[in-house]
């Protein structure tokens, strides 16, 4: 990847250039293993840093409040049409700025303040805006959470599940997470939903790609109500977010939810971009790269169970491992997480279910393989990255094993740069 064009930038404003110079130089000569990054194409940038920044666009195609829209209507109404194709659904709102403010546009369509959603505990691998207390939703709605078994097998158990839907009586019953390392049953999940009379709703932020790819089941093909979703991370785009329905009265609901509702003006350069990577997703290269983000992780989860190294559900069915760090090598997540970062080594502190450690020094890391597998990397090297996570957390004293490894990192990625294009050129 060469280094961006800052030309007039560094010349105007010389320590902002240096920070993003050297953020450039940290991903070009580190290795990202966070599950919830990416790297996105030259022209992803491109679209990004275009003149549509300057643009307001409230309002959606052929309805917005200001003029001049002859071309951000375009924009927009290509970005709706390869999202719907790329997920099988008949409506899309690609305006979500990220998948927060997507989940708070998704409930504020389909709830009432007060009404009781089903979500995944955030401490058994869900998500912030699933129902912590801190969020604004769990203040507005009443959320009740379910989670996995125990942390062996990180099974999700269904009759349980459906015990807490018929005794809570949800008006939504919500599937998805941030750290869990295995399939989501979607057609138990729409049972249950069904039995109770509850909408569901899919956030598929990690695994968008992996679905729109064929690798991992679509929740819309399930019959779910709604979907929520990040744009980056598996997806390979910009940061945002998109919400899908099959169902045009909650389209109707979903487009005002998101404009007027939590949102004012769209960011069309961010839209642009959103539109540029779907295409990208839309090419055959991009089921290949999918399949090889869980080759990767299957490769790494191999070495580590290999190793005897403790994971959350003893391995991976998708793009991320959840490691018991405390318990595989005696160290906690955040010193876990600081270690690697010293040996050129990225990825993220992270509780395990039933952790007995505080959320910001837990017990476990997350790691994933989307971003290794933008650079070209395969199971060989999923392998090597993997023993090097052990050698660095089984000798935590020794400045040299990181020294050694930070130097091999930046070997191993000098072989893998991070490329430019993702698809051939038109």
């Amino acid at each position: 990847m060469d280094n961006v064009c800052l030309a007039f930038l560094s010349q105007q404003d010389p320590d902002i250039a240096d920070a993003i110079d050297g953020e450039h130089r940290r991903q070009a000569e580190g290795l990202e293993l966070i599950p919830s990054e990416n790297y996105v194409s030259r022209a992803v940038r491109e679209a990004l840093a275009s003149e549509l920044t300057n643009k307001y666009s409230e309002g959606y195609p052929g309805k917005r409040y200001y003029g001049g829209q002859e071309f951000t209507d375009a924009v927009e109404r290509l970005a709706i049409e390869r999202a719907r194709q790329l997920f099988g659904a008949r409506f899309v709102n690609v305006q979500p700025l990220s998948g927060a403010p997507a989940n708070l546009a998704a409930y504020m369509a389909l709830l009432e303040p007060g009404d009781t959603v089903l979500g995944m505990n955030l401490a058994h691998g869900g998500h912030l805006t699933h129902g912590h207390p801190l969020t604004l939703p769990a203040k507005i709605y009443r959320f009740v959470n379910y989670g996995v078994t125990d942390r062996d097998s990180a099974e999700i158990d269904y009759d349980a599940l459906r015990d807490l839907a018929l005794r809570e009586r949800p008006k939504l019953i919500l599937a998805g997470f941030s750290a869990y390392p295995k399939h989501l049953q979607w057609k138990r999940f729409k049972e249950i939903a069904d039995e109770v009379g509850a909408y569901t709703m899919a956030d598929v932020a990690h695994i968008a790609g992996l679905i729109v790819a064929g690798v991992e089941e679509n929740p819309l093909a399930a019959g779910f109500d709604v979907v929520t979703t990040t744009t980056h991370k598996t997806l390979r785009g910009p940061r945002g977010g998109l919400i899908l329905t099959n169902r045009e009265d909650i389209a109707a609901v979903v487009d005002k939810a998101v404009f007027p509702g939590v949102q004012g003006g769209p960011h069309m350069n961010n839209i642009a971009a959103k539109a540029v990577a779907f295409l990208e997703a839309q090419h055959p290269m991009f089921r290949d790269y999918a399949r090889q983000i869980v080759a990767n992780a299957r490769a790494m989860a191999e070495v580590f169970a290999a190793e005897g190294v403790r994971m959350v559900g003893g391995g991976t069915e998708n793009h991320l491992i959840l490691v018991d760090a405390m318990t595989s090598f005696g160290v906690g997540g955040k010193e876990a997480q600081d270690l690697l970062d010293d040996a050129g080594i990225t990825l993220n502190k992270n509780a395990v279910p039933f952790d007995e450690r505080k959320p910001m020094d837990p017990s476990g890391i997350r790691l994933g393989t989307p971003a290794m597998t933008t650079r070209g990397m395969r199971e060989k090297e999923a392998r090597q990255v993997a023993q090097w996570i052990i050698a660095v957390l089984r000798a935590p004293q020794d400045a040299q094993v990181r020294k050694k490894v930070r130097e091999e990192v930046r070997a191993l990625c000098a072989q893998f740069p991070i490329p430019e294009r993702f698809v051939p050129a038109v």
